[in-house]
């Protein structure tokens, strides 16, 4: 059975086509489309669509669609195309006329809108929480070593002395931001479109949208209904925009450690069991974990590219276009997911070689210090540079005391 059924068969090759892996990525959804149908059940009770007893049958029918799908006993198949319609399957087939009742009142397209949203908010809402733990774990990596020098980059270059404290405090500084673009992604997913229908409103029904909106714990209802169809797509790539500025923040992290890890720097560590060996050489650890981190940004990335992608260039209204944007949504919230998690186990084993960083701190790194201390005994800014600029060349070359005296007058 499918919700648009008419007796009419569709060709297997298309049926195999349109309906892609739906039925397989779907089960992220099931427990939050059971949640949903039941919160629309109550409001087709306070209608008077369905009594009470019905009402009753129903709930308890949804409770159990969602126990089975946690045990991996729920069935969508092929020929159901989606969760939607399983769960009114399954639920005609227990209730018979009390479960054809349900889709009363609405489309499949807000019925997906709904289960989406539910699920991204409670992912948003993970990854929050995941992102505070990544931040409490910089935190704790600046507690253990943040007064450690450490030579400071331009260019891939050595240019001036920092810390420990100062390099790993750009990333926490970074993890607060990353929360807020969360919090905005949560708060622009956080309307609710059930009752919205195909995109034009249920006719002639009186739809209590407000109802089911608070049951649900949407912030407020979206109350353009052609308004609930543009932004499916637009809302995923918005939520995958959030994920991949994390990732973003992760890559580079990477992407220093890595650098840093090297035998040529030996500035940071991390011991055998976070790294990953050679199948010929035999002394080799690779901090393999770190180099799939800075890859999977990419990836990432291009579930938001190719969100933003698949969403343009339609037409106002529902375009089956917009089916593809699921599967990019759940991957790139899983792959952000992963990523957080693993490096917050790197932050927490990561150790620092003190003699290694001291000595990466030489001379020339301090020649901005020495045009300061110039400055601060009277010589033009310039002319400061200058001087010390000779001195980088020629060690032997810092001014003397007349020196100093006499570009300070100019002269």
């Amino acid at each position: 059975m499918k919700l648009w059924d008419r007796g009419e068969s569709l060709h297997p090759v298309v049926e195999r086509f349109t309906v892609g892996n739906d039925h397989l990525l779907d089960h992220r959804l099931v427990a939050y489309d059971c949640q949903a149908s039941a919160a629309h059940a109550r409001m087709l009770n306070t209608m008077g669509i369905i009594d009470d007893e019905e009402l009753e049958r129903l709930e308890l029918s949804l409770a159990e669609i969602a126990e089975m799908d946690e045990r991996g006993e729920f069935e969508i198949r092929l020929e159901d195309e989606d969760c939607h319609t399983a769960i009114e399957r399954h639920l005609s087939g227990k209730l018979g006329e009390t479960g054809r009742k349900i889709h009363a009142a609405r489309s499949r397209n807000d019925q997906v809108l709904t289960a989406l949203r539910l699920y991204e908010k409670h992912e948003l809402a993970g990854i929050k929480q995941l992102v505070v733990g990544y931040s409490d774990a910089l935190d704790d990596l600046v507690a253990r070593w943040g007064s450690l020098p450490l030579p400071g980059y331009t260019h891939m270059q050595k240019a001036m002395p920092t810390t420990v404290g100062t390099w790993i405090g750009a990333f926490a500084a970074a993890a607060i931001d990353d929360q807020r673009q969360l919090d905005a992604a949560l708060h622009l997913v956080d309307q609710s479109p059930l009752g919205t229908a195909a995109g034009f409103g249920v006719p002639l029904l009186q739809v209590n949208r407000s109802a089911t909106a608070r049951e649900l714990d949407f912030g407020r209802v979206m109350h353009n209904p052609m308004y609930a169809q543009l932004s499916r797509g637009k809302f995923e790539a918005v939520v995958l925009g959030a994920c991949s500025q994390i990732m973003f923040d992760l890559n580079r992290l990477a992407t220093d450690l890595l650098l840093f890890m090297t035998s040529e720097f030996g500035f940071a560590s991390l011991p055998p069991e976070l790294t990953t060996g050679s199948s010929i050489m035999p002394q080799k650890r690779n901090p393999d974990v770190l180099e799939l981190v800075r890859a999977r940004y990419h990836l990432v990335l291009a579930e938001e590219i190719k969100t933003r992608s698949l969403c343009s260039n339609l037409m106002s209204g529902y375009n089956r276009d917009v089916q593809l944007t699921k599967e990019p949504l759940f991957a790139g919230i899983e792959t952000t997911r992963s990523c957080i998690e693993v490096m917050c186990i790197v932050l927490a084993e990561l150790r620092f070689d003190e003699g290694r960083c001291r000595a990466a701190l030489t001379d020339e790194m301090f020649a901005t210090e020495r045009v300061n201390d110039l400055v601060l005994r009277g010589v033009p800014f310039r002319d400061a540079y200058r001087i010390v600029a000779r001195t980088v060349a020629d060690p032997c070359a810092w001014p003397s005391a007349d020196e100093r005296a006499a570009a300070a007058r100019g002269s």
